[in-house]
């Protein structure tokens, strides 16, 4: 267990922080960087290392477990499951809102626009190799 995961905290969010550990969780499963049989800190550690309080891990990895994504043996840790998780679609749906209202969020206060937040995307999405460069 040379290089552990770390958990970083976004006060800005607006999301609660057991959503925010969850989240990193589920997001560190899908591109890769946490695999089956990865050895997550102990709640403790997580508690001490973000300042928070040690329940709102335990919540977190909690619902993690019951959702079938961790595993805790008892002396030895909490793993990331051997097994399959299936992101249900409600879920999902939920993740992109969060994920889109931060992204709003911090582009407005850069002072994008909406508009010209879905310009971009669309740019993106057409796979055009200027994306980034403005039309004008």
């Amino acid at each position: 267990m040379n290089a552990t995961f770390q958990f970083r905290l976004d006060s800005q969010s607006g999301v609660p922080v057991y959503r925010q550990i969850i989240d990193q969780v589920l997001g560190g499963m899908s591109a890769g960087n946490l695999k089956a049989g990865t050895q997550l800190p102990t709640v403790r550690q997580v508690a001490v290392d973000l300042s928070i309080n040690p329940n709102t891990v335990v919540r977190a990895y909690r619902e993690l477990e019951i959702r079938g994504v961790l595993e805790t043996q008892q002396g030895t840790g909490t793993f990331i499951s051997q097994q399959k998780v299936k992101s249900n679609e409600v879920e999902r749906r939920r993740q992109l809102g969060q994920l889109v209202t931060e992204f709003v969020s911090r582009a407005g206060a850069s002072g994008f626009t909406v508009e010209e937040l879905v310009e971009e995307l669309q740019e993106r999405s057409t796979g055009g190799n200027d994306a980034g460069k403005k039309r004008r």
